[in-house]
């Protein structure tokens, strides 16, 4: 039968090979079960927000005249749900065999495999979610005109000189590309702040409890 993640804290520090005295043994394990147990409730709890979140969006953009934008940001932030999710399945099969501490180091090398693969994900991510953004505008029904060209032809009122690109103003496809760019340069960095908002206090417990357990085990 396969162990919870309890047994294996009570079992765990006091294997054979014991790291510190029972006592001390039990104030980690206790330390350890709520560290893992609050990252995975809270885990659970971000995909299902998501979820909620981008079906909101996506019933307001269709109300709104810009379905495609709320399309594309609902299939992309619920890929981003599905990874993650099976990403959480994979924790599972982690080995709980050894020892808690063992298992608390398999922990956190799984934290950073889930982060680094996100942080590759959102270097795409973002520049999709501004891609949606723009498309959704751009196609939005303006009174039998879609909004991007409505745009178009009041710039082209101002400054009639200005070179067009298929029917876009160069410098407007120039900027975009621009955003394009810096959104994925900079995507995993902002995945990292992100990241640190919600969880940063767990993975520094986290840290720190493994730092204490290996100054006790020298």
């Amino acid at each position: 039968m396969e162990k919870s993640i309890e047994t294996i804290w009570k079992e765990g520090f006091l294997a054979k090979d014991a790291l510190i005295a029972p006592k001390i043994n039990d104030l980690y394990s206790q330390k350890s079960i709520h560290i893992i147990d609050k990252f995975n409730r809270m885990f659970k709890i971000n995909l299902i927000a998501i979820v909620a979140f981008t079906l909101i969006f996506l019933i307001v953009s269709i109300f709104i005249g810009i379905p495609i934008m709320g399309i594309i940001f609902f299939a992309a932030l619920n890929i981003l749900v599905i990874i993650n999710y099976r990403l959480l399945k994979s924790l599972e099969k982690i080995d709980k065999g050894e020892s808690s501490y063992s298992y608390l180091k398999s922990f956190n090398q799984w934290i950073k495999m889930q982060v680094h693969i996100n942080e590759q994900i959102a270097r795409v991510l973002y520049p999709v979610i501004f891609l949606s953004f723009i498309i959704g505008f751009w196609f939005k029904d303006a009174e039998g005109i879609h909004l991007g060209e409505r745009l178009v032809n009041e710039i082209l009122i101002a400054f009639p000189d200005m070179y067009l690109v298929l029917g876009i103003p160069l410098i407007a496809i120039v900027v975009f590309f621009l955003i394009l760019g810096v959104l994925a340069f900079f995507g995993g960095r902002i995945y990292r702040w992100d990241l640190n908002l919600v969880y940063g206090r767990i993975f520094k417990k986290l840290e720190e409890l493994l730092a204490d357990i290996e100054s006790l085990k020298d």
